[in-house]
């Protein structure tokens, strides 16, 4: 057996076992179904529909609706946790509402980003192997545990509580955070849709300021989340403080600002004008002037 398959059959049972832990966790003070607890549910259903999706893009050798996929999890995960939780308040509906509105923005872009390139390259060489084509739609199920944790305990804890300075200031937040990501994305979207910038990087707009505005637009996002679920976090129900510290992580050590600062400084690396982009643009955090 090859080195990269051990490995990767050690990762299943790890991810699941994180998924298992946050899903005990979470669960703490929440609506039951029966005697199962509405975020445990949820956080099995997470992972049963990515395993679900990957069976047929494996066979099919497609990773074009991997996003697509996620987002919509997001959006039948939430969903399903306010039908089946007790005593929803406007806290809980609140919180659905920015999930929803955020997956079903982002999934879209997405899904018609892939569909017009035709592929994405960050799955070629991992598409062929089953174990690890298998951990990629597995880590995206924690992915979602994780970042939904906040939302979900909020819509299905039984503290309930009406809305206060934490949600206003939280919905403010998200607010800033959505309006930076869409217009992040829309500004690169036209950028390259443009013929006279083929084979140029974007430096205009928000990424004058940043070179991941997106991904910045994306963690406030989340963050606004956390907020306003601070006043019925209680006991082990704390766990769901990860959710932005995840994607924070993920975006900026594993998955997001890595592989594309890679990717560019293979496209432009010594390019003077890029070198100089590189130097004055902050990572992630905009500049104000």
């Amino acid at each position: 057996m090859k080195k990269t398959n051990r490995k990767s059959l050690l990762i299943f049972p790890l991810l699941i076992l994180i998924g298992v832990l946050v899903a005990a966790a979470g669960s703490q003070g929440g609506s039951r179904v029966g005697n199962i607890p509405v975020f445990a549910l949820m956080v099995g259903l997470i992972f049963i529909i990515q395993w679900l999706v990957f069976i047929p893009a494996f066979l099919k050798q497609t990773e074009k609706y991997f996003d697509l996929t996620g987002s919509l999890t997001y959006i039948s995960i939430t969903t399903l946790a306010l039908i089946f939780s007790a005593g929803i308040d406007a806290r809980a509906v609140l919180v659905w509402a920015l999930v929803v509105t955020w997956a079903a923005r982002l999934g879209t872009f997405l899904f018609r980003r892939v569909k017009k390139a035709g592929k994405d390259d960050r799955f070629d060489e991992i598409k062929p192997d089953f174990a690890r084509f298998l951990n990629v739609w597995t880590i995206q199920a924690l992915w979602v545990t994780f970042t939904l944790a906040a939302a979900l305990v909020v819509i299905t804890t039984e503290t309930r509580k009406p809305l206060d300075a934490f949600a206003v200031i939280g919905l403010l937040v998200w607010v800033f955070g959505f309006a930076m990501e869409v217009t992040a994305d829309l500004q690169k979207s036209r950028f390259n849709a443009d013929p006279k910038n083929k084979g140029k990087f974007i430096q205009t707009g928000l990424w004058a300021r940043s070179r991941h505005p997106n991904y910045f637009g994306e963690i406030v996002l989340w963050v606004g989340v956390m907020i306003i679920a601070l006043p019925v976090l209680q006991g082990w129900q704390w766990v769901a403080l990860i959710s932005p510290v995840f994607v924070t992580l993920l975006l900026t050590r594993v998955s997001g600002v890595p592989l594309l600062e890679k990717k560019a400084d293979k496209t432009w690396g010594g390019q003077k004008e890029y070198e100089a982009y590189k130097k004055n643009t902050p990572v992630l955090i905009p500049r104000i002037k």
